[in-house]
């Protein structure tokens, strides 16, 4: 843990460097694609005025100068598969964007689904000697937090304070100048497959970029979906992508829990190619155009011409009823969302105050999907779509650009996290192991 805890270190300083200097580049890696946006950061707000967004969030603070995407090549389950295919698609959406921007870019920032997150609840506590809280205090006590095993081979990607309890005043968000004796603190940790992040790593810096921070997918999307009360009150985001589903919990503007399910839209593209006998290709385009979850009586009627070039007449001119492909399609979606239901049940979903549910993710556009999965998930289900940001594209702002969007209000605004604060050196050893699910009880 201690090597890349001087890892994201030296991200965090890059990305510090990397703002001053007024570009960075934002990375989507995801299974079926790859976006990239470029930002510009000025310290004027000039730009407040002319797009009509108020400074929210913290928007005002950059803009974006260049967009590009295109499609993923070399990735799986949010994973890297085959390195140089993926090392081509990161080059070709760069070189785009960086041509759209008119400008050079050198450092990145990137988010990615896969690496099988686990997440991990910490508490510490820490008297303090002077009754100020300083920043070293604040760093001792997050010294102070039993660190987990978690694990051979595994990294923590986020370690983020979420709540601090100054003697019997629990809820603070940053204790710092505050007087008291007994500082307390709640940190969530979320550990992923170290190879994985290291393969991403590797893949960036082959494309002649520097890395400035690297952060988990579902926790991106939560940032840019989910609106700020329900950041505050409680919310779950489940980030619907190609190749994964990443779900992120939040409660007072923290996340509080990660994981990820290994399916996604790619896997329902897959079932209608076999169902139908279809390539890829031919499956992806009768999905987004006629897909959908609930069958009606007028939906039998409706014939979709498959089409295709293999030669053979017959073949070609098939035609299929809407309700054989929304037949092919509804047990994968189901799948999918009872999967989600069961990462949310074994984190303690249902403790929370609110229990509202947001999907997003391109996956997520499936027509119908919000009536099935609330009745799959719980009552509490609504669409979303990212926060608008200044000079995103038009294109850009559909659900399928979640993860890309938050990306950049991470880049702009990274919460505190471990590596941030000068911690004691010999306070990294693996000590005992408390998962998420009874923290929540304990301490929401």
């Amino acid at each position: 843990m201690t090597d890349l805890y001087e890892t994201q270190r030296a991200m965090r300083n890059m990305r510090r460097a990397a703002i001053q200097r007024g570009v960075i580049a934002v990375l989507d890696i995801g299974s079926s694609k790859v976006a990239c946006l470029i930002l510009r950061f000025d310290g004027d707000r000039q730009f407040r005025e002319t797009d009509g967004v108020g400074p929210m969030a913290g928007q005002a603070s950059f803009r974006v100068i260049g967009a590009a995407t295109t499609r993923s090549r070399g990735v799986r389950f949010g994973e890297i598969a085959v390195m140089n295919e993926t090392e081509r698609a990161i080059r070709t959406a760069v070189q785009s964007a960086q041509k759209m921007a008119n400008v050079r870019v050198d450092h990145c920032i990137a988010c990615f689904s896969g690496a099988e997150p686990r997440s991990y609840g910490l508490a510490g506590e820490w008297e303090l000697h002077d009754s100020v809280v300083t920043e070293q205090d604040v760093a001792r006590v997050m010294a102070a937090c039993e660190v987990p095993d978690i694990g051979q081979g595994r990294d923590a990607l986020h370690a983020q304070p979420v709540n601090f309890a100054l003697d019997h005043r629990s809820g603070l968000g940053d204790p710092r100048g505050q007087i008291g004796n007994r500082l307390s603190c709640d940190l969530h940790l979320l550990s992923v497959d170290a190879t994985v992040v290291q393969n991403i790593i590797y893949c960036i810096n082959r494309c002649d970029l520097e890395i400035a921070g690297l952060a988990s997918s579902a926790y991106v999307s939560g940032i840019s979906s989910l609106v700020e009360d329900e950041q505050e009150l409680g919310a779950a985001c489940v980030d619907m992508g190609g190749g994964a589903t990443g779900i992120s919990v939040f409660m007072k503007k923290h996340m509080i829990y990660a994981d990820s399910v290994r399916m996604g839209g790619d896997h329902v593209t897959s079932d209608i190619s076999k169902g139908l006998q279809v390539p890829l290709s031919t499956a992806e385009r009768i999905k987004t155009k006629f897909g959908g979850v609930h069958a009606t009586g007028m939906d039998d009627r409706e014939m979709i011409e498959i089409g295709g070039d293999s030669g053979d007449w017959e073949k070609d001119r098939r035609r299929v009823s809407r309700t054989e492909l929304i037949g092919i399609m509804r047990p994968r979606v189901e799948e999918i969302l009872e999967e989600a239901r069961a990462r949310l049940d074994a984190a303690g979903f249902e403790h929370l105050p609110s229990q509202q549910i947001v999907l997003t993710g391109g996956a997520s556009q499936i027509p119908g999907l919000d009536g099935l999965a609330a009745r799959i998930l719980g009552q509490r289900v609504r669409l979303g779509r990212p926060l608008r940001v200044q000079g995103l594209p038009q294109a850009a702002t559909g659900p399928a650009f979640s993860s890309a969007v938050g990306l950049c209000l991470f880049a702009a605004h990274p919460q505190d996290e471990w590596w941030d604060f000068d911690i004691p050196a010999e306070r990294y050893p693996a000590r005992s192991l408390r998962r998420a699910l009874k923290w929540f009880k304990d301490n929401w």
